[in-house]
């Protein structure tokens, strides 16, 4: 029994501090800008994207994934995906357009956003929304947020007056238009960027807008031009803006830098707000990478302000190695319903020369305080300039689910997507506050046929217990928000009833506000 233990031990040892298990998504019509999303009411389903035209889902929390070409009749599909679900259980996938003007008459190269809707867990796409067609100016990059307590979905996106055009009178803006029925239809665009920017897609471009939902419903927005790392907000769900947006911090180098084995790397913001219980609710965090310390030095950085935008911190360094490696490429995410940050970067610390890549995740349970990195990919690549990478990887995360999702490049320019089986509960990240839920014992642990675990409450609460496997998906809900009394509460796991086969599991409670993991093992 001792040997057993010790080898288990020593395989969540390897499991923590080596790597996750990779999967390998898709490798078909090279793949390139990839986008995630897990479902918040079953975190076994997860929908994902990629250009130009490629869909993907998982129904088994990323082990295995199905694969289709999404399609649009009447504005094509023409990359820059972005995933999302509402609260209707409905997902979306968002991407540009590329109208054949036979079908759409007057249609141009990107001349709209389109918003496309799935109810079936993305085996069919039913509809297909453009947003923001005004002539031939091009709609670029769009990023939507669903608002979790009406169901609103609010997008931020950049327009261009003429894309890549170098003249003066040419000119780049931000955009925001709102659904409030489902994606259906939409408002009228509505400029929320006081400050142009030019047409070149570059540095001086207004490029990167990605809208958040505040507590109160507020929206908030930030983006990057020649001005800098701006800030934008609404308090009346979208119908006002501040009068000019706010600028809260340089971005040295600008975000369209340069990166040996890249043709192009951008640097571009996320912004989250925390909308979990946890002490950092409604706290306003924008991650974005830049060269700050040096052209051989990228960094990953995170801003937060927890009075609405009204004042911003100093940028915290998130990468934790030493100065003078690259780091480049993040994407963030907030799971809320716990308030801990992931936060997503290809990292270069680990050579001391050439272009090998790996893939690092680091992990705030602290507001954003601190930060610890972890390396995600099994192999490193080494990507090559003569060939598009992409602009931006992703990661999703809910109820300590974790998914990221990235591409990578063989020497030849071949890609392939991967995501990687995150859990934190192999991590230790649990919630470690003073819990109600002060005590849990399992006995017997490690068992055969069936264990029982006692957990003692300090006041009456209604427990949602879930259990999940080793990579974080859901094997059954045991309860489903059951009054408990004060003091020792019991329940038992028996393996045939839920099909359970030796290995490592963890019973999960929520009780609303603070979450409790504790670790089972079947022999």
């Amino acid at each position: 029994m001792r040997k057993i233990i010790l080898l288990i031990f020593l395989f969540l040892k390897g499991f923590i501090f080596a790597q996750f298990p990779n999967v390998l998504i898709s490798t078909l019509n090279q793949p390139e800008e990839v986008a995630i999303a897990i479902n918040p009411k079953n975190t076994n389903q997860i929908v994902a994207g990629s250009n130009l035209k490629n869909a993907y889902r998982s129904n088994d929390g990323g082990v295995t994934w199905s694969y289709q070409l999404l399609a649009c009749n009447a504005y094509d599909v023409y990359g820059d995906p972005v995933m999302i679900w509402d609260t209707a259980n409905a997902c979306y996938y968002i991407h540009l357009s590329n109208p054949n003007s036979a079908i759409t008459p007057g249609g141009t190269w990107v001349d709209r956003i389109v918003i496309q809707k799935s109810g079936d867990f993305g085996q069919t796409y039913t509809t297909c929304v453009g947003v923001g067609k005004n002539g031939s100016k091009v709609q670029d990059k769009a990023w939507p947020v669903i608002n979790p307590y009406n169901n609103e979905m609010h997008i931020t996106w950049t327009q261009f007056d003429n894309y890549g055009s170098a003249s003066p009178l040419d000119s780049s803006i931000i955009l925001y238009s709102k659904s409030s029925d489902g994606g259906n239809t939409f408002t009228t665009p509505k400029r929320i960027s006081k400050f142009p920017g030019n047409c070149i897609d570059s540095d001086s471009t207004v490029e990167g807008a990605v809208p958040a939902v505040g507590p109160l419903g507020e929206i908030y927005v930030g983006w990057v031009g020649a001005n800098g790392l701006m800030f934008q907000k609404s308090t009346d769900g979208g119908n006002t803006w501040l009068a000019t947006e706010q600028f809260i911090n340089t971005f040295p180098g600008g975000w369209d830098y340069g990166i040996n084995g890249l043709y192009r790397c951008n640097g571009l913001p996320f912004t989250f707000c925390d909308l979990s219980n946890s002490p950092y609710h409604g706290t306003i965090y924008i991650n974005w990478s830049d060269q700050a310390n040096g052209l051989n030095d990228g960094d990953i950085w995170i801003i937060k302000s927890t009075n609405g935008g009204a004042t911003w911190s100093a940028p915290f360094r998130v990468n934790d190695d030493v100065p003078g490696k690259q780091q480049f490429m993040s994407a963030m995410t907030i799971d809320q319903a716990t308030g801990y940050l992931y936060i997503l970067f290809y990292d270069r610390r680990n050579y001391a020369s050439g272009n090998n890549t790996d893939v690092y995740m680091a992990v705030s349970t602290n507001g954003g305080t601190s930060f610890t990195n972890y390396k995600v990919n099994a192999n490193a690549f080494s990507p090559n300039a003569g060939y598009f990478f992409g602009d931006y990887i992703g990661i999703s995360a809910h109820n300590n689910v974790v998914r990221p999702i990235w591409m990578q490049m063989t020497n030849n320019g071949a890609l392939s997507v991967y995501t990687a089986l995150v859990n934190p509960l192999t991590l230790g990240i649990e919630d470690k506050k003073k819990d109600n839920l002060n005590a849990i014992n399992v006995a017997p642990n490690p068992f055969k046929t069936e264990t029982t675990i006692e957990f003692s409450l300090l006041k009456e609460a209604k427990l949602t217990i879930q259990l999940v496997d080793n990579v974080g998906r859901i094997i059954k809900e045991l309860v489903t928000e059951k009054n408990y009394f004060i003091g020792k509460n019991k329940i038992t796991i028996n393996a045939t009833e839920n099909n359970l086969k030796p290995g490592i599991y963890y019973v999960a409670f929520y009780d609303g506000e603070k979450s409790k993991f504790t670790k089972i093992v079947m022999e």
